[in-house]
């Protein structure tokens, strides 16, 4: 069985920064495009970070970009999303996501991820 396990969230206040962590088991996801998608309460999901296989490639979504880091180890299955200077309308619920994604220009459609962790809360506090 296939499970990806999100840790790492919690209550920070403006400023502040958090480690998300996203470990997985059941396969290895060396092969796959990982990335970061959050949901904030009543809204659509919105894309927040991907890398690439070889963790070359890195996109962002426009609103994280220069503050968070998203990053992998393929030796641990496990990737991570480095968040600072987070904000109030960062907060949100963060899932993790896999898949084998060979453009770069598709890392930003959830559609493309088979795999998804249940999530974990992140609230900023102004």
């Amino acid at each position: 069985q296939v499970l990806l396990a999100e840790s790492g969230g919690g209550l920070v206040q403006a400023g502040g920064s958090l480690r998300l962590s996203c470990a997985a088991s059941g396969r290895s996801f060396s092969s796959d495009t990982m990335a970061w998608f959050r949901q904030p309460a009543g809204k659509e999901r919105e894309f927040v970070a991907a890398v690439s296989s070889a963790a070359g490639i890195t996109r962002y979504g426009d609103s994280v970009k220069g503050r968070f880091t998203i990053s992998r180890d393929n030796a641990r299955n496990t990737w991570y999303l480095q968040m600072n200077s987070l904000k109030p309308e960062d907060t949100a619920v963060y899932h993790c996501a896999a898949g084998p994604i060979s453009r770069s220009s598709y890392y930003s459609e959830s559609r493309r991820y088979n795999y998804w962790g249940q999530g974990t809360q992140v609230t900023v506090s102004s």
